[in-house]
């Protein structure tokens, strides 16, 4: 089901159609999703609404090290990624999807999560109102950082 919300994420502008699965297949990817809840500092957490059987999304997030990832800051940020199923979007289920994501890396211990989104994506409104901040530009994209002790989001 990961690698399903995972393709949802990988949100580019419209007109832009959904990029198509074989993009999960590279390296660079794969790194955000491969072999979920085996390795040590996975955290996520998955969306449930009444009346629906099975999940609507997903917000979850992974310690990447050595410099991995487009949202890598230090090795011991995670990054996250967001997801919710087209029937469920803009119906205001991401936000308590993704508090209770940070709460759950908060309880796990982390300090703070970092996660890029494309500067057209209207999702940017959402981490922002969760504690995210804008620190940097990676390629198109733009780097945000969320200092869970700090924000108390």
């Amino acid at each position: 089901m990961l690698w399903e919300i995972f393709h949802v994420a990988l949100w580019d502008p419209p007109p832009a159609p959904p990029r198509p699965r074989e993009v999960l297949e590279r390296p660079d990817a794969r790194i955000y999703a491969e072999c979920w809840g085996e390795r040590e500092g996975d955290v996520g957490v998955g969306g449930e609404v009444p009346g629906h059987d099975g999940l609507i999304g997903a917000c979850w997030m992974r310690l990447l090290k050595g410099g991995l990832g487009l949202g890598y800051l230090d090795d011991e940020t995670p990054q996250l990624g967001i997801a919710l199923f087209a029937p469920f979007q803009h119906r205001g289920h991401g936000e308590p999807l993704m508090r209770a994501a940070l709460e759950a890396a908060r309880r796990h211990g982390y300090r703070r999560v970092s996660l890029t989104v494309h500067p057209q994506n209207p999702a940017a409104s959402l981490y922002r109102r969760c504690g995210f901040v804008e620190i940097a530009q990676r390629r198109t994209y733009r780097l945000m950082l969320n200092e869970l002790a700090a924000s108390g989001s």
